[in-house]
């Protein structure tokens, strides 16, 4: 009677990590890249660009990130958290960007953001290009914060995740961002 016990016991843990995998396996389905893309491709093409400095930069880093998410959806197990992946591979990219540009420039001219054409120049006010230039001026991790906080207007926990920081350090992050932004700016609070 015992070994009919075990064999029963053993059917059921068979039973239930056929439905778990099965489980996975349809969570890993619902993870839908394309409309990821349809409704966020422009705001992460936005964020790209204020990361990178120019518009075709941007939008490679973020066709790059699409295409490895694409590629790795099967390995995506929560369809929730799938657009704060995205957002961390298009923030990855941009590091990646960055970083092979400080190596190519590091002996020679250092990188000046690109000259904004006369129409966006025009229409850019002279105070909103003063931010962007203390912005990038900010350290990689406060720009991000700042970025993700007031132009994506994120949550903490958000912002943590896409950042791969604690809720904790974004809100210190943020603060001391701020902090540097307003001396840059020569505001006085």
């Amino acid at each position: 009677m015992t070994e009919a016990a075990d064999e029963a016991a053993r059917r059921l843990c068979y039973v239930e990590v056929e439905l778990l995998t099965q489980q996975e396996a349809l969570a890993r389905q619902r993870v839908d890249v394309a409309s990821i893309f349809a409704e966020h491709h422009v705001g992460l093409v936005r964020l790209a660009l204020i990361m990178v400095g120019d518009q075709a930069t941007a939008e490679d880093v973020v066709q790059e990130a699409f295409a490895r998410t694409h590629a790795g959806r099967g390995r995506l197990r929560d369809a929730d958290k799938a657009l704060a992946y995205v957002r961390s591979a298009v923030l990855n990219g941009c590091r990646s960007v960055l970083r092979r540009r400080a190596t190519v420039f590091r002996r020679s001219v250092p990188y000046e953001p690109p000259v904004w054409s006369a129409e966006s120049a025009a229409l850019m006010g002279e105070e909103r290009r003063e931010v962007l230039i203390a912005m990038r001026r900010l350290p990689r991790r406060q720009r991000e914060a700042l970025t993700l906080r007031y132009y994506f207007d994120l949550a903490d926990q958000e912002i943590a995740d896409t950042m791969g920081i604690g809720a904790s350090t974004v809100r210190s992050t943020i603060t001391r961002g701020l902090a540097a932004l307003g001396r840059a700016l020569g505001e006085e609070s």
